[in-house]
């Protein structure tokens, strides 16, 4: 079984973000990056197969080459090639459709992407790179296992689960259930020695014009002072609703 696994750098939660050029812009000066944690459950499962069922894992990624450093990640939790497609990540649809270009050109057998990215939340390239190689999707997947091409899943819905069961080749949109937080590989120094010897190739984009652009960003208004009342006046607290809060 042949498995890519589709990663993406998102910055850390701890980073101050700020903007350039009026507010039109994402600067990145300063800010440090991680790979996306649903990429990390993906990313851990696929290694699971890769011991058990002898597996084959790539990772491919878009983005121009400070990336790098997150693909090696990857590479010492145990994938043995990256593709880094050598383009920014403009938008879903860009990223969706360079993917899918390496994709078909490689013959998966499996895609991981995670559900959705922690900076934008577009949550569209797993789908769709299903629709662009007209693969089997399941998005939101908790657990998957595959045996003799047949693969069967649980993906979580509103109020519950849903188990589902398809042939491959298949995408999946991982998220956390996948495997859990204590699951996640932690590279070990054997693997990040191996990974420095493990190959990246640095593919051209094709020609493709995004779909969407940013017009501008806006951070989340400073919260402001609260009012404490206290538990017995409740004649204070309908007033502050009324008068300041303006909920009643």
């Amino acid at each position: 079984m042949k498995i890519l696994v589709c990663i993406s750098a998102v910055p850390d939660t701890t980073s101050k973000i700020n903007f350039t050029d009026n507010d039109t812009r994402f600067d990145t000066q300063g800010v440090q990056f991680v790979m996306n944690p649903n990429d990390e459950f993906g990313l851990t499962r696929a290694i699971w197969f890769q011991e058990k069922q002898q597996a084959e894992v790539h990772i491919a990624t878009v983005g121009e080459s400070q990336v790098e450093p997150i693909m090696r990640k990857a590479l010492a939790i145990g994938a043995t090639k990256g593709y880094r497609i050598d383009a920014a990540p403009v938008d879903g649809f860009f990223v969706a459709t360079q993917l899918s270009a390496l994709i078909k050109k490689e013959a998966y057998d499996l895609v991981i992407c995670g559900r959705e990215s922690i900076d934008y939340n577009g949550a569209m390239v797993p789908g769709l790179i299903a629709h662009e190689c007209n693969y089997a999707f399941i998005n939101t997947c908790v657990h998957l296992e595959i045996e003799g091409g047949q693969a069967k899943a649980i993906r979580e819905i509103d109020g519950g689960n849903e188990k589902l069961s398809t042939s491959l080749p298949l995408v999946i949109g991982a998220q956390k259930g996948l495997v859990e937080e204590s699951d996640l590989k932690i590279p070990n120094m054997r693997g990040i020695m191996m990974a420095r010897q493990k190959p990246i190739e640095a593919i051209p984009a094709i020609e493709v014009a995004p779909r969407t652009f940013d017009v501008h960003f806006e951070r989340p208004k400073v919260k402001g002072q609260v009012t404490l009342v206290d538990a017995n006046d409740l004649d204070t607290l309908i007033d502050l609703l009324h008068k300041e809060a303006k909920v009643l």
